[in-house]
């Protein structure tokens, strides 16, 4: 056991000093904080903003002489903020995955990989680990920027909600990833790779609206595997034990195809 969690965290470490090393993780980076903090203002403070809405309410309720119905104004921010942030990582992801497996082979090294002592599965968890923990990295400013904003609410908001939020938008992303690697894992090119994920998150992310339209046991299926459905639940504030059972099966899915496509590599080299 001592043997496989050291080759986790060397294949880890790896994977976390390529990423802060490479060019093209730092444009994401970058991309996805510009992206965030135009949203982040618009939603907030913009002209249909939240706070504009609950001003706007105030001012009708007092014109009309009948209160209306109090807008939860962090709430509602941090409902529609991570949404936004959950759609927006359905096209950020797929180019953090595309390169974990299809890089190997397009230099040749994953040959290497696959005939080295270090089990398939110390691998691909240790490379799953290192993407995970640079999309931490890039949602730790968001926390900052939304603790600036939640300290001026009034009643304060409960920490659970963005606490549970957030952990959901992080098993999203662990799950996206993982899915990911192993389609990474089936093609040398990175392109290809991130194409074809991002077509299996559209797929697995609308399911749920795809079921709404399909009756019977295929219906409740893909509505049960939808990530849209099991996301919401989790930024709305609901600890939901099968959102969490699916998030986990699908990185668990996501490690385990990954290992079986490098043992079928080393099958064939062998």
């Amino acid at each position: 056991m001592g043997v496989i969690l050291g080759n986790i965290v060397a294949i880890y470490r790896k994977e976390l000093q390529g990423y802060f090393a490479s060019p093209l993780a730092y444009a994401i980076a970058g991309a996805f904080w510009l992206l965030a903090g135009f949203f982040f203002l618009a939603i907030l403070l913009g002209p249909d903003g939240i706070i504009q809405q609950a001003a706007l309410g105030d001012l009708q309720g007092q014109q009309q002489g009948a209160p209306f119905p109090p807008l939860d104004v962090p709430y509602e921010f941090l409902r529609i903020f991570l949404g936004v942030m959950g759609s927006l990582a359905l096209f950020i992801l797929p180019i953090l995955s595309m390169g974990l497996y299809a890089e190997e082979r397009k230099r040749g090294t994953l040959e290497l990989l696959a005939t080295s002592p270090v089990t398939n599965w110390a691998v691909a968890v240790g490379k799953l680990l290192g993407v995970v923990t640079f999309f931490i990295t890039m949602v730790l400013p968001l926390l900052a920027y939304e603790a600036i904003a939640f300290s001026a609410s009034n009643p304060p908001i409960q920490p659970t909600v963005p606490l549970l939020a957030h952990v959901g938008l992080i098993l999203l992303a662990a799950a996206v990833l993982s899915l990911g690697m192993f389609i990474s894992s089936l093609t040398d090119s990175s392109i290809l790779a991130a194409f074809l994920t991002f077509l299996l998150i559209v797929f697995l992310w609308v399911s749920d609206i795809i079921a709404k339209s399909i009756s019977g046991p295929v219906g409740e299926v893909l509505g049960h595997l939808s990530l849209l459905k099991h996301y919401n639940n989790l930024v709305q504030g609901i600890l939901d034990t099968s959102s969490l059972i699916l998030f986990a099966s699908y990185i668990v899915l996501g490690v385990f195809l990954t290992a079986q496509s490098i043992d079928a590599l080393r099958f064939q080299r062998s």
